[in-house]
């Protein structure tokens, strides 16, 4: 009777983290950039008490499936969905999305390279392009103080006009992408990181070797479906309690074995 009760508590400690994680999702629903994350799940080991195909009888017969008990749940991973969200117009020339796939690089203010599909950018008091926590673009780009307006390409070109008309280039964003993006480690502030499980970015400019193209004007928004996550809590909750209701229902059935004399 002891083995239902650990079992059940496996479900409600795995569905715990299930609800942690689609909580997380609900609330970056307007997170720029944000990727929705999603628990995975596998069965534990299994208690083998007859094994399938196993001598039923001195005359040779075999067990067609034989006794195996299930011991439980456990989370298996939680993967990050990256799916393209879609494309909210600001009209803002410094605001950025990648169509496709890609992510922009930027430096952090410990020097190490992070890796972001948040595009909401802005220029520093030297003119250099960085994000809304001042972490530089990569390879850094300078605007001139006398620029009337900058211009970017669809392959990263970025070109200002100053007085008089004239244009110049000032810069080539690149981007970078990852044989696993699921492997990335999030660092919190719309920042990935590299691992051995993501491998080593291959960094290129954009509209090349299948990376995606730059769009002006534009911000990525969180891929999360509010509908969509409503119904896994729900899913969520319903099964928390289920597990809840066996380990009540194990409980009682040990009580009433208790109270049987003899």
């Amino acid at each position: 009777m002891m083995r239902s009760l650990w079992t059940a508590s496996t479900g409600m400690a795995a569905q715990a983290l299930n609800v942690d994680v689609i909580s997380n999702n609900i609330a970056n629903v307007n997170t720029t950039g944000f990727k929705r994350g999603r628990a995975n799940f596998e069965d534990l080991m299994y208690q083998q008490i007859k094994a399938p195909g196993a001598e039923a009888s001195a005359a040779g017969t075999q067990l067609p499936s034989g006794i195996q008990v299930g011991l439980g749940v456990r989370t298996a991973g939680v993967s990050s969905v990256f799916a393209e969200g879609s494309f909210q117009q600001t009209n803002n020339p410094l605001d950025l999305t990648i169509q496709g796939r890609g992510f922009f690089q930027v430096q952090q203010a410990n020097g190490n390279t992070a890796y972001t599909r948040a595009g909401a950018f802005s220029l520093n008091a030297t003119g250099q392009i960085v994000t809304q926590n001042g972490d530089t673009l990569q390879p850094g780009i300078t605007i001139p103080t006398d620029a009337q307006s900058i211009q970017v390409a669809p392959d990263g070109t970025v070109s200002v006009v100053q007085p008089g008309g004239t244009q110049s280039v000032v810069g080539q964003i690149q981007i970078a992408d990852f044989l696993n993006q699921g492997g990335l480690t999030h660092l919190g502030g719309n920042l990935f990181q590299p691992n051995n499980a993501s491998g080593q970015p291959v960094i290129g400019n954009p509209t090349e070797n299948g990376l995606g193209s730059m769009t002006q004007g534009s911000l990525e928004m969180s891929n999360v479906s509010m509908v969509e996550e409503m119904v896994n809590l729900i899913a969520g909750q319903r099964a928390y309690e289920m597990n809840s209701k066996a380990i009540q229902a194990s409980d009682e059935m040990l009580q009433t074995a208790n109270q049987v004399k003899r």
